[in-house]
């Protein structure tokens, strides 16, 4: 009878030492999976070097050459052989693998390169000639004299020729390369003060400039709001909030956009701890969590966050790419983001981002029609300001009627306007101006000091009822309902440990819990304002995002989404024609209360537009 289990055999299983071809190529399997990781390997070594000027050149998205050229501090002729030796480096000493300061530690990327690809090291160390060794699958070969004047420059041409069925899993060459160039953005957003160039040298010559970025000066928050302009763009930091704050041993530093400054997917979210770039599902929770009362599902933070910390407090060696770390404790660093995040968001007060008044102007402006403009000649300034004055009505007569007619004053009105005392602040001069008309029903029409506001009154009205509701929840708690007759829900034994143990929690926002016994909790008292409730999915909705997470805000976003509907059904609606002293009034509540500058769901609640940019639309620049 056929053998049906491949695994078992009559002979027994001998077991053999890899030759180090083999070994490093396994390795190489972990450290490199496609020429974006031999690429941020070779930088990461650079930075390590002390490099200020790093050029990386690649041909066919790096599929055939990658050159990574740097000003650091070289290797000597006799320690070539050594950097291409495995698990030899100079980053530790191998007798504390938690204290480590320095991108790469491991001893395997180069050696890896290596036994994959053909790779070419040139080095020349200060007081000391320039020296070049050459490896091709695994093969070295001696070394031997070179030029170069100073630094490093590491060569890895036919990437993967030494294992060809790993060419097969390579995407086109035009992903490969945005791979790289993503790569190449990271690792340069983490040094602000080192120049990074990346050109495709596909066609060969000097190549296409993908990316630069020169070494930015001046003291840590301005050189890097400048990087992050360059890689980034400014438009996020020009609607950025900057990020400082420490916690037990950990600093939480960079930039966060406002809301309204959202993505459709999370693309915009770079997170660096110790300076080295990583992907972790417990820091984007956190990211997610600080924005979850402000952005709707469908919508993504963008933000640039660093954590600094003593490297006994993170540990970077989880997995061989270093892409993740664990924290010693990881919810001092996710409360650390979620609330510097919700505490820069609330100092914000009112404000919005400005793309928000560039894509209304871009909507309003008309097509080019390829005519010439023909205007008369602009009056000077003081011909203008008169005539402005002239033709200005008063502020009371347009406060009396917002559906586009003039009222005449009252009888009287103007003897008593005369005797009021001016006003000491001008409603102009505050940040949101002065109601000056209402259209469409729903639509307040500001003026300001240098341009003028348009403000979507219900959105506006909903956010501050909505906060309004948050600030009384905060002060008397959620009120319970008790259940006439406990719901018992059973569970595994592990999951009513970990449900009991956020029962405080739990309580103050109304869910009420006790052991029954085994793996079961009796349910005693659910939130009041959810109604009717299925307990037992609502504590397995608990339980999945505790596991997701390592922290549950289920209920919590519940009670609040339903704060939110309230808000939205107890706010001005839309067609309601408002009078003038009420327009003021929401716009002064606007300009005192936090987040204002959007919706519950994220949308801007008003519009901004500069006086030079709609006389821009109307050909008067």
């Amino acid at each position: 009878m056929a053998n049906l289990n491949p695994n078992i055999s009559d002979s027994r299983p001998v077991i053999r030492q890899l030759d180090e071809t083999a070994i490093n190529r396994i390795a190489a399997g972990e450290v490199v999976e496609r020429p974006a990781s031999a690429v941020k390997e070779l930088v990461e070594n650079a930075i390590d070097a002390g490099a200020t000027r790093i050029a990386i050149d690649l041909a066919d998205g790096g599929k055939t050459l990658i050159r990574v050229t740097d000003d650091g501090c070289g290797m000597t002729p006799d320690q070539l052989p050594l950097a291409l030796a495995r698990h030899a480096t100079s980053k530790i000493d191998g007798s504390d693998l938690l204290n480590i300061h320095t991108f790469g530690f491991r001893g395997e990327a180069l050696p890896s390169l290596g036994s994959v690809g053909r790779l070419t090291i040139t080095s020349r160390a200060q007081g000391a000639e320039a020296a070049s060794i050459r490896v091709a699958g695994g093969r070295e070969e001696p070394v031997k004299p070179a030029a170069l004047r100073a630094g490093t420059v590491v060569e890895l041409r036919d990437l993967f020729f030494a294992t060809p069925a790993r060419l097969k899993f390579m995407r086109t060459d035009r992903a490969e390369a945005q791979a790289v160039a993503d790569t190449v953005k990271r690792l340069a957003m983490a040094e602000p003060s080192v120049s990074f160039t990346l050109r495709d040298v596909s066609e060969g010559g000097e190549g296409r400039l993908v990316f630069r970025a020169d070494s930015e000066t001046g003291d840590l928050f301005d050189a890097l709001r400048d990087r992050l302009g360059r890689v980034m763009g400014r438009e996020f930091t020009d609607n950025a909030l900057r990020i400082d704050t420490m916690r037990e041993g950990l600093r939480l530093y960079g930039y966060a956009a406002l809301p309204t400054y959202s993505r459709g997917a999370a693309v915009a979210q770079y997170l660096f701890v110790n300076g080295r770039p990583v992907r972790d599902k417990m820091l984007t929770g956190a990211l997610r969590a600080a924005y979850f009362d402000f952005l709707s599902r469908d919508r993504h933070p963008a933000a640039a966050l660093f954590i600094d910390c003593d490297p006994t407090l993170v540990d970077v060696n989880v997995h061989p790419a270093k892409s993740e770390v664990r924290f010693r404790d990881p919810g001092v660093a996710r409360g650390l983001i979620v609330s510097a995040l919700r505490h820069a968001l609330a100092e914000a007060g009112h404000r919005a981002s400005t793309t928000v008044a560039g894509a209304t102007l871009g909507a309003m402006r008309p097509e080019q029609t390829g005519a010439r403009i023909y205007q008369m000649d602009r009056p000077s300034p003081a011909a203008r300001a008169a005539a402005y004055q002239a033709q200005a009505p008063g502020f009371a007569e347009l406060s009396g009627s917002f559906s586009g007619r003039m009222v005449e004053p009252a009888p009287g009105e103007d003897a008593r306007r005369a005797e009021e005392p001016p006003a000491e602040t001008p409603p102009e001069s505050l940040p949101l101006g002065a109601a000056r008309g209402q259209v469409h029903e729903n639509y307040i029409i500001a003026q300001t000091a240098d341009g003028m506001v348009i403000v979507d009154q219900h959105a506006a009205h909903e956010r501050l009822v909505y906060e309004k509701l948050k600030r009384q929840m905060a002060e008397t708690g959620v009120a319970a309902q008790a259940l006439l007759i406990p719901e018992i829900v059973e569970l595994s034994n592990a999951d009513c440990a970990r449900l009991l143990d956020l029962s405080d929690d739990l309580a103050r926002l109304g869910l009420t819990i006790e052991p029954f016994g085994g793996g079961a909790v009796a349910v005693r008292e659910t939130p009041a304002m959810l109604g009717p409730v299925d307990a037992g999915a609502m504590l397995r909705d608990i339980l999945d995002e505790l596991a997701d997470q390592g922290e549950s805000a289920t209920l919590q976003a519940r009670i609040e989404a339903i704060l939110s509907r309230v808000a939205c059904h107890g706010s001005i609606r839309s067609g309601r024609r408002m009078r003038g002293e009420e327009m003021n009034a929401l716009l002064r509540e606007m300009e005192a209360t936090p987040h204002s500058g959007q919706c519950n769901h994220g949308r801007p609640t008003y519009v901004e537009l500069k006086l030079s940019d709609i006389e821009r639309l109307f050909g008067r620049s």
